[in-house]
């Protein structure tokens, strides 16, 4: 499905196309489960007009044998059919969780605009809720079935009953119909409601630490509960207009069943029906309020499943943030990475090389101007936001593919991100890599306390975003899985932040053994003096603009504006 076809309606459509073999099955029991359960009725009329009320033995054995065998098709149709259904749904669910799990991972980025609880309220509830298209193509299916079989059976006894069926069942579904847009505009409320809720509470959790640190975990509690009381307003309502919409299906559906069965009741008192008729006639009208009363649910399952499926296709729709080339792996060049006159946020038309086995030093005398050359190196950044050039091996990074661009460079933030865990999976990242391998980068990292301080080392396990480590270990371990993976370029920005000025030594001399060799290119944009005594020379960047370059100890000795903020 792409960007420009990705809307609520083709969700859906898609849902039922895929998942086409198990409805066109799901519908097929479910419908015979319907009409055989119409013809009950109609078969304990026959049974008292040609068996109980003439008294013939054999036909009422044949009878019961005949209600035994419907009964029998009609208890397997069902179970099948509606295992079927409910395999359909949950299979069209998972489907549609892998593809926003997929569309969110995209390393390209996307454009949906939503935050990380709303994402895993789309993931969580919508997909489930827009697979119910599944369930309710069957459903009504199956209704429509159980009506056209009962209109035929009472067109049979008397064409007047038939006909009123015929006309009035179709009139009461229209009518229903008309709230189905404010049942979809509540249940979309309701959703956005719940997911900006969840959203909250994820980014209220994720910052826990921080609020109860500056004392602001009260006025946090209060947004929380001002957010959730908003959502349980809007749920309420959501839940009036169902309500509302199942009171008015169900007194409908009982005033058109009292009239045909007054008026069937009318007939056999003028003689027109026999007693087996009128059984037959009064069971199908009271047959007929379920299917009716199914499709009133149908309704509203369809509502929820649209309003869903507009957030998922929210989310699947979203335009890719940066369009990268189809180029393989550049070879490697005398120059591993090169800006060249680039402007992009605050930095103004920088110049910047990192040779074959060098290790440059940013110093960026604002902070924004360092996020901003992160997130360029990163590739999170539009070619067209951007003026100049980035070159990678000398070639343009907008022409590498991404997975050629993210192979060659890799960008490991200060803010680490863990995962839940083994220590042994953060560090390899999917891949499959010696155990020697893995402690000469934790060596590399100064980590070795991490290893030591349990007993199963590399099989400790971490927490959610690995915290039950310190920040300190933590940027550690993400040095360490960052030196694991060895790419042509690394791009490590204030790497330790949170680690002591003993340990920061130790990490940097290690460093620049691991990185300070070879063809590698390494960047270290940081403010600490340690980190900017390793490298081979230090851009400054002031204003946007590079304004001065060399090696460390000569910045020191020669711009006072350096010294000032390295060594304070």
């Amino acid at each position: 499905m792409t960007v420009a076809e990705t809307t609520g309606g083709a969700v859906l459509r898609r849902a039922l196309r895929r998942q086409r073999a198990r409805v066109a099955a799901g519908i097929a029991l479910l419908c015979t489960h319907q009409a055989t359960e119409a013809l009950v009725p109609v078969a304990i009329g026959v049974v008292i007009d040609r068996a109980v009320a003439t008294g013939d033995v054999r036909a009422l054995l044949l009878s019961l044998a005949g209600l035994a065998a419907l009964f029998t098709v009609l208890a397997f149709a069902y179970r099948a059919g509606a295992r079927l259904a409910f395999a359909a749904v949950e299979h069209e669910a998972h489907t549609t969780r892998v593809e926003i799990v997929r569309s969110a991972l995209d390393p390209r980025g996307r454009r949906s605009g939503l935050r990380d609880g709303e994402l895993l309220s789309v993931t969580a509830s919508d997909a489930e809720l827009s697979a119910l298209v599944v369930r309710v193509a069957g459903l009504t299916a199956a209704a429509l079935t159980a009506i056209v079989v009962a209109a035929v059976a009472l067109l049979v006894v008397d064409i007047p009953l038939g006909l009123g069926v015929l006309i009035g069942v179709p009139l009461l579904v229209v009518a229903l119909q008309r709230m189905a847009p404010l049942l979809t505009r509540r249940s979309t409320s309701q959703q956005e409601a719940l997911a900006a809720t969840t959203a909250l509470a994820v980014d209220l959790v994720t910052g826990l630490r921080v609020l109860r640190g500056i004392g602001a975990q009260d006025h946090a509690a209060r947004r929380y509960a001002g957010a959730s009381r908003h959502a349980l307003d809007v749920t309420l309502r959501a839940a009036t207009t169902k309500g509302l919409h199942l009171g008015l299906t169900t007194t409908v559906n009982g005033l058109f069943l009292a009239t045909v069965a007054g008026f069937a009741g009318w007939l056999a008192l003028q003689g027109r029906l026999t007693i087996g008729e009128l059984v037959a006639v009064v069971g199908l009208a009271q047959f007929i309020a379920e299917p009716v009363q199914t499709l009133g649910y149908c309704v509203q399952l369809f509502a929820m499943a649209r309003a869903s499926a507009g957030r998922v296709a929210r989310v699947l729709g979203a335009a890719p943030v940066v369009q990268p080339g189809d180029a393989g792996p550049p070879a490697p060049g005398p120059s591993r990475l090169a800006l060249d006159g680039v402007s992009y946020a605050g930095l103004d038309d920088v110049n910047l090389r990192v040779g074959a086995g060098e290790i440059l030093g940013v110093l960026a005398y604002d902070p924004s101007d360092a996020e901003a050359l992160v997130a360029l190196l990163a590739g999170r950044v539009p070619r067209a936001e951007h003026r100049g050039t980035l070159r990678v091996d000398g070639v343009p990074a907008d022409e590498l593919h991404i997975d050629a661009a993210r192979a060659t460079i890799l960008v490991e933030q200060h803010d680490v991100a863990l995962f839940e865990g083994t220590l042994r999976n953060n560090l390899c990242a999917g891949t499959s890599v010696d155990d020697e391998v893995l402690r000469a980068a934790v060596r590399a990292a100064a980590a070795e306390d991490v290893l030591a301080a349990h007993p199963h080392g590399l099989d400790r396990l971490l927490t959610e975003r690995g915290a039950n480590l310190s920040g300190g270990q933590r940027q550690r371990i993400g040095l360490a899985r960052a030196l694991v993976a060895d790419p042509p370029v690394l791009v490590l920005h204030n790497p330790t932040t949170a680690v002591d000025s003993v340990t920061e030594g130790l990490l940097a001399a290690r460093l620049a053994t691991a990185r300070g060799t070879g063809t590698r290119g390494t960047v270290l944009i940081t403010t600490s003096p340690a980190l900017l005594r390793i490298t081979d020379r230090v851009a400054v960047i002031d204003r946007g603009r590079v304004v001065a370059e060399g090696p460390h100890e000569l910045l020191l000795a020669s711009d006072a504006r350096y010294r000032e903020e390295t060594l304070r």
